[in-house]
């Protein structure tokens, strides 16, 4: 089974060619989504050790999520709480008449004898939301047995799994993680950055961006993924000195939140770094901002760039032979935090000239000004614009009227450009939702591990694509 045969929720019709100049117009259709609906937050709860989801929603639904952003994408797996092991209502017809609540404290109860974890967290879906089910009073009802248990109302109208990701995190540190008035510990730091599953390569990056951190000499609740402690480091996180947000615009809101209510500050950089410039830059401007030792953070930054610049030293006798049949214009098609650093990095790093930058995860109004100010200010002598797009039939328009000069270009995109690529005769790099032709465990784009990594993934398949 294909990708384009799970993750389509609203199909629009077939492409049939649209003459130049194409003007984007908006219907009432998404063609090829890129992103799903806010109970997809599931993933968010069972990114974390040993913490399970429980879903309210409509038969399938939680499935669908799984299929969709955890397996045709990267074929990530559901890990100890995800895939077949969320416990749902699969409410049906007479849950939407009589209500589902009763359903849904069964359905708790049976979790609680069966599956064992540090945390629960019940998520609703459409029905429940419209119908009106008092879930917090059924939740409260285990809360108050001190059951482990917290609720979220993600219903598909409430937005998209980035929306989503946002309720769950605020709703485990109001409900679970709670009041604290005590000590702070210096030189901890709590991080919010990728969007777990929906991005990917978020298991590699956030390993990689903890061991960065620790390696200036922070301690470090990175929260999801194979590094976090699980439910008892969530404990932690008003203990800690600072908040870091390492993304455009996600985690804002939580960082916000946390201030407001543990009196806790936060650091926003808003690009994620990928190889040794960005990199060692936002490691100064992190230790600057927690204030720990400045000589033990340079000493770090100053191993790691040698390692690097000694693989990038050998690297270059291939650049050298074969930069003349090597792409040189490039575009970038995905959500903003992958696509604002991959943009910093081929432009800074690799010389290649953007041709198009294309955010598609519909990120808030408020946010979207920044983040286009950054591309602004890609370098110093560089600047770019940026389209949010949502639409893969515009999306693609859009790239088809490109200026990429008289070389094929290199896109990286998702599985939904493969067919463009071929059309363009250039090249694709997968790198966002969804990621069908990739099977990935660990690895990571970003810092300075994941930027060697990276050249590896780009010439290896520019290469192989003008075989």
């Amino acid at each position: 089974m294909s990708v384009k045969e799970t993750t389509i929720a609203i199909q629009g019709t077939e492409e049939q060619g649209v003459p130049l100049p194409f003007k984007p117009h908006k219907t009432n259709s998404i063609q090829q989504i890129r992103y799903v609906c806010s109970i997809a937050a599931m993933h968010s709860a069972s990114a974390i050790p040993r913490v399970i989801p429980i879903t309210h929603c409509g038969p399938g639904c939680a499935d669908k999520q799984f299929m969709n952003v955890a397996f045709y994408n990267g074929f990530q797996g559901g890990g100890y709480g995800g895939g077949s092991v969320v416990p749902s209502t699969n409410a049906s017809e007479r849950e939407v008449v009589f209500g589902g609540a009763d359903r849904l404290r069964e359905l708790i109860a049976a979790s609680l004898q069966i599956l064992d974890a540090d945390l629960f967290v019940v998520l609703t879906g459409c029905i429940s939301d419209l119908v009106g089910d008092d879930v917090g009073s059924v939740v409260k009802e285990f809360q108050v047995q001190g059951v482990p248990i917290v609720f979220a109302e993600t219903g598909g109208f409430k937005g998209n799994n980035f929306t989503g990701h946002e309720l769950v995190t605020r709703a485990i540190i109001d409900q679970y993680v709670g009041d604290y008035d005590g000590p702070r510990e210096q030189g901890s730091v709590n991080v919010w950055s990728l969007l777990p599953y929906h991005n990917t390569f978020w298991r590699g990056d956030l390993t990689e961006i903890k061991r960065i951190l620790e390696g200036i000499g922070l301690k470090v609740n990175i929260l999801f993924g194979p590094e976090s402690r699980g439910a008892s480091e969530w404990k932690n996180i008003p203990k800690a000195q600072f908040n870091l947000v390492l993304s455009p615009w996600l985690g804002l809101q939580t960082a916000k939140h946390l201030e407001a209510k543990y009196r806790q500050p936060f650091l926003h950089v808003p690009v994620i770094p990928i190889g040794a410039k960005e990199t060692s830059a936002f490691l100064r401007q992190v230790a600057q901002f927690a204030g720990i030792d400045v000589a033990a953070a340079e000493a770090f930054i100053a191993k790691e760039e040698g390692t690097y610049y000694r693989y990038l030293e050998d690297f270059t006798d291939f650049y050298a032979e074969y930069w003349w049949g090597l792409p040189a214009r490039f575009a970038v098609i995905g959500d903003s935090a992958y696509n604002l650093a991959l943009t910093k990095f081929l432009v800074n790093q690799l010389g290649l000239i953007p041709s198009k930058q294309i955010i598609t995860e519909n990120p808030p109004e408020e946010y979207r000004e920044l983040i286009r100010e950054q591309y602004r200010t890609i370098a110093d002598d560089v600047a770019t614009d940026v389209d949010f797009q949502e639409d893969s039939h515009i999306i693609h328009q859009l790239i088809r009227q490109s200026d990429f000069g008289h070389k094929p270009p290199i896109i990286f995109g998702t599985t939904w450009e493969r067919d463009l690529v071929k059309e363009l005769k250039g090249a694709i790099v997968e790198v966002g939702f969804p990621t069908s032709y990739e099977v990935v465990l660990a690895r990571s784009y970003i810092g300075y591990r994941g930027a060697l990594t990276l050249l590896e993934k780009i010439y290896t398949t520019a290469v192989s694509a003008s075989a």
